[in-house]
């Protein structure tokens, strides 16, 4: 490998051995705050708008190195889909009827003879019925 790289042997493991320099730790410490960044913005923020959440956090970092460690971490911010119709209302085929017409929850807890006061709460991760 030294001679494909152009170097002494010596100096190759003198390198090795050597104790990382100050630019390579805080590249670490900003990997580390990048990261948790990326997750706490929900991996939504391109690297302009990280780099200013990072600096409302007090993580001092340019643009450009922010930009430069999220591809060496293979960070790629979500991207938001365009809205598609899938439905094509402008045809001469007849509508089906809907028999299915009520609230099926309701008619089930009817038929069961419970009918008690519901409670929807609304919550991040979908919704809760509680009775």
């Amino acid at each position: 490998m030294c001679r494909i790289l152009d170097v002494s042997e010596s100096g190759f493991h003198a390198r090795k051995a050597r104790p990382p320099c100050d630019r390579e730790r805080e590249n670490a410490r900003l990997e580390i705050e990048i990261l948790a960044a990326h997750q706490r913005t929900r991996e939504t923020y391109s690297a302009k708008r990280l780099h200013h959440d990072l600096a409302d956090h007090g993580v001092q970092a340019t643009p450009y190195r922010v930009r430069t460690l999220r591809r060496k971490l293979g960070l790629r911010c979500k991207q938001k889909l365009k809205f598609k119709v899938t439905t094509d209302s402008k045809h001469n085929l007849p509508v089906a009827p809907n028999i299915l017409t009520g609230n099926f929850l309701l008619m089930h807890l009817v038929k069961c003879g419970s009918v008690t006061s519901l409670i929807f709460l609304q919550m991040r991760a979908g919704c809760t019925l509680l009775e």
